[in-house]
């Protein structure tokens, strides 16, 4: 049980890092904003596809952590030359 909550912790904590990463991907400032809205704001957001998005490379980056170090047992302990 222990596995699998610090494997869902690793892949939450992958998943907003990606997302940061994804935020800025085809943002278009509105061209005339209403009044009281940041002028900076984007015209369309696109939340959705973004998490979409975020979700599957998120997938992609834990699959590959996942088979490196559970499958392969590699650590970087283990690469330092300190661990068993």
């Amino acid at each position: 049980m222990a596995l699998v909550f610090s494997q869902l912790m690793i892949y939450v904590l992958i998943w907003f890092v990606v997302l940061f990463a994804v935020l800025p991907w085809g943002i278009r400032q509105s061209v005339e904003p209403e009044a009281g809205h940041d002028p900076g704001a984007p015209a369309n957001p696109n939340l959705g596809r973004k998490a979409l998005a975020t979700t599957i490379v998120s997938a992609i980056i834990w699959a590959i952590y996942f088979y490196v170090t559970q499958i392969l047992g590699l650590s970087l302990l283990a690469l330092s030359g300190m661990g068993s």
